[in-house]
Formats: structure tokens, C-alpha cells, sequence
């Protein structure tokens, strides 16, 4: 009966996480999951990353992706959950520029690269209880490509930050994938500030140690850069 038991919860515990293997462009899915979308680490055991500064931070992946996914300048992205992104907490989304003379299917994405184009606030709903875009949908919030960043090949990263253990140094829980993008019909904005991935976030980040307990939505503070809308 403990045995049963601890299946039982073990399996609850796998369905309340999720990964993010399919981007959705205008509407439009890439054709498979993990086709333009690099595979994570997490593809079968759903598990998020407890440590901001650990490497893993960046893209998560066990592998890089075939294809790259053309997305127009101004475009709205999401991507689709493998189960409901039912944890509370921010949902942001990053793009970096791969070098001249790479391929968004080799590069790691390393250095000082990063910058932020999307992140949420929580709200306050009809109950009086704190909740955030996208939560318990099976898609993340959607985000818009700044029209004025430049044409090139890039990495887009999305994360969802569950909080509902960050009251504990490393309690957060990071849910993340990177796909390899090329933006098209772009302008020539200037992206940033500009983070390294890891090296962005610390444990003790006020947006990723916290305790959502009595929090006015309003004075919760994102970790990483301040957004960049072109």
C-alpha cells in the first residue's frame, strides 16, 4: 500500500510540471515537437531547474534542433504546454542574436547575448486570489516580436518561473526551452540591456526568492533585465 502510495504521488507530482516543446508563430505550430524547439533535459521527467546559476539556465537542452523557424518581425509567439502550466509565477521571453557566420542549429548561446522582450505581472482575480497570465492553460502567454529588431537568425528562449516553493533558497522552479528562429522584415533597434545567461539571475533575486504569501501583486519584481519593446 506505501508502494502504491508513492507511485501515486509520484505520478501527481509529474503532471503538475510540464515542458514547452512546440512554438506556435501567428498561430501556426512548427510542424513536430523538438523540430525547431532544441529537446530539454527535462523531455521525459518534466522536472524543473532549481538552481538559476546553473548552465543548464540557458536552454536546458539535451540536444539542438534540425530546422529553423522563420518569424516575421511583429510576429505574436506562444508555445504549447505538455500539460497545464498550472504553477504560479512569471512567464518571460528572451531573443539572442546568433554571430555572423553561425547557424542558430550549432550555437550555444553563450556570452553576454540575451535580451528581454516579454515578461507578466500577477493580477488580482474575482476570489481575491493572486493569479498570472497563462496560468492553467496548456499554452504559455503569448509574446510580440519588437518590429524593429534586427533580421538574422536567433535563439528565442521562454521561461515560466513556478513559485509556489520559492519561499526556499533554490525552491523556484524554472520551466524553459530555447528554439532556433531567423527574423525577417526586421529594423535596426538597438536590443537591451544585454545578460549572459547563466550569470542573469542569483538564489537570493527578490523575483526568485519570495514568498507570494501576502505579496501585492504589484510589488513583485521580475528577475533579469528590464524588458526591450524595440
Amino acid at each position: 500500500m506505501h508502494f502504491l502510495s508513492g507511485l501515486l504521488l509520484a505520478a501527481t507530482a509529474v503532471q503538475a510540471h510540464y515542458t514547452f516543446p512546440r512554438l506556435v508563430v501567428n498561430g501556426k505550430a512548427e510542424e513536430a515537437d523538438w523540430s525547431v524547439t532544441r529537446m530539454t533535459k527535462n523531455a521525459q521527467s518534466k522536472q524543473g531547474i532549481e538552481n538559476p546559476t546553473s548552465p543548464d539556465i540557458r536552454c536546458y537542452q539535451s540536444s539542438n534542433a534540425a530546422n529553423v523557424a522563420t518569424v516575421p518581425a511583429g510576429a505574436t509567439v506562444h508555445y504549447k504546454s505538455t500539460q497545464q502550466v498550472n504553477h504560479p509565477g512569471p512567464t518571460q521571453y528572451y531573443l539572442a542574436k546568433v554571430p555572423a557566420g553561425r547557424s542558430a542549429t550549432t550555437w550555444d548561446g553563450s556570452g553576454a547575448v540575451w535580451f528581454k522582450v516579454h515578461t507578466t505581472m500577477p493580477t488580482v482575480d474575482s476570489n481575491k486570489q493572486m493569479t498570472w497570465p497563462g496560468q492553467n492553460e496548456y499554452e504559455t502567454t503569448p509574446a510580440v516580436i519588437p518590429a524593429s529588431t534586427p533580421d538574422g537568425e536567433y535563439l528565442l528562449r521562454v521561461e515560466q518561473i513556478a513559485l509556489h516553493m520559492a519561499m526556499r533558497p533554490n525552491g523556484a522552479q524554472f520551466y524553459l526551452a530555447c528554439s532556433q528562429i531567423k527574423i525577417t522584415g526586421g529594423g535596426s533597434g538597438s536590443p537591451g540591456p544585454l545578460v549572459s545567461l547563466p550569470g542573469a539571475y542569483s538564489t537570493n533575486d527578490p523575483g526568485i526568492l519570495v514568498d507570494l504569501n501576502g505579496l501585492q501583486p504589484d510589488r513583485y519584481v521580475p528577475p533579469g533585465p528590464a524588458v526591450w519593446s524595440g
